[in-house]
């Protein structure tokens, strides 16, 4: 029979049930932020699922497409892509020659058609390689900020970049041989010209680029040309335009400082000096005189004379006749030889009154040139 308990004990156990039952219950505030918590992990997840189908969608389809082109490519293709650059580069044999206007055949600086040629960048030579097909290059105008002259760092990319179209509602800038075909790394273009100026641009300079056409050599990357940077200017300004260089027979105008019917142009007509040629026999036999007649600025001057002596002599010689005397003269009255009594001399080893005449000789053969002798050098071997 079991011994029944006291009051006392059983009074205890009661509190301690009680006690452990208050501790075990959470209080209302706990209950409330517990519950406040739980709302906004609910709405924030709610507030995100969208945002995270999104960005989960887009990964997946982008991967998608990836793998899609991955499948497409051929075997041949990739082992194409992955070829290294071969280290080829197209460029200009010669630069075009300057002036350029709308309309005129572009030449180099000899009178020749351009020339592209292919060569290796390591040793600027035709490559040995050979090519099974011949390769397809197209030519653009380029604007001339293109940086080619400063730096070789210029990519593909940037080439593309600085391509320049016609204006709306305007011919093809250029026209003519603008798709080549290059026959043992080299091609001429026979024909080449500008329909617009370059006046409307930024920098209001052209360039000239070559480039390999898209799918002409797979699996070499064969670098772009660009010429250097020039102006075109308007065909209708030609008849104003310096010539580089001058000749003989070029109206005085062509030279540098001296305008088409203006001051300084006028003034020489009225000496009758009307060609390249004067100019230059009347620098010869008194400079002085010439300046005087201008009354050009010494800058100016110095441009103008520098430019009428870049102009080529020519085969022609003039000969003065004057018994003893016989002095050969080049086209612009500078003397070339000198004969008395059939022996030659030079200027230096004639006696002072010798030195004298001849230089007599010289002028009087200014004032009657159109009476002298003309004989040309014979060709040289």
């Amino acid at each position: 029979m079991a011994a029944k308990r006291l009051p006392e004990e059983a009074d205890k156990e009661s509190d301690i049930r009680e006690g452990k039952r208050i501790r075990s219950l959470p209080s209302f505030t706990m209950v409330i932020r517990k519950a406040m918590a739980a709302n906004c992990i609910q709405n924030l997840c709610l507030a995100l699922e969208p945002v995270v189908r999104r960005v989960v969608q887009e990964e997946v389809e982008r991967g998608l497409v990836r793998r899609a082109c991955l499948l497409q490519r051929s075997p041949q293709m990739l082992i194409e892509e992955a070829k290294p650059s071969c280290g080829l580069q197209l460029i200009f044999k010669k630069q075009p020659s300057l002036s350029i206007f709308t309309e005129n055949r572009i030449e180099d600086d000899d009178g020749y058609p351009l020339e592209i040629l292919l060569v290796d960048t390591a040793t600027g030579k035709k490559p040995i390689t050979s090519f099974s097909s011949s390769i397809k290059v197209e030519l653009v105008v380029l604007d001339g900020d293109f940086p080619c002259d400063d730096s070789d760092n210029w990519s593909t990319v940037d080439f593309n970049r600085h391509i320049v179209k016609e204006r709306t509602g305007r011919r093809p800038l250029l026209t003519g041989d603008i798709a080549l075909t290059l026959k043992n790394g080299e091609t001429s273009i026979d024909e080449l010209k500008f329909t617009d100026n370059s006046s409307w641009i930024r920098s209001r300079h052209f360039r000239i680029g070559a480039r390999v056409s898209s799918g002409s050599l797979r699996g070499f990357d064969i670098r772009e040309a660009a010429t250097s940077r020039f102006m075109v200017k308007d065909h209708r300004g030609e008849a104003y335009k310096k010539n580089y260089p001058p000749a003989l027979g070029d109206d005085v105008w062509r030279l540098e400082k001296i305008g088409k019917e203006g001051a300084f142009h006028k003034k020489l007509m009225a000496k009758n000096i009307k060609t390249v040629q004067d100019f230059l026999k009347l620098s010869v036999i008194d400079s002085p005189q010439l300046q005087k007649i201008l009354g050009m600025s010494p800058r100016n001057w110095e441009a103008a004379i520098y430019h009428a002596k870049t102009c080529p002599l020519g085969d022609k010689l003039y000969i003065h006749q004057c018994p003893p005397y016989s002095i050969v003269l080049s086209p612009i009255c500078e003397v070339v030889n000198i004969a008395v009594d059939g022996v030659s001399w030079t200027f230096q080893e004639l006696s002072m009154p010798m030195r004298a005449t001849v230089q007599e000789l010289v002028l009087e053969a200014y004032n009657c040139w159109d009476r002298l002798e003309e004989i040309s050098l014979p060709p040289q071997d």
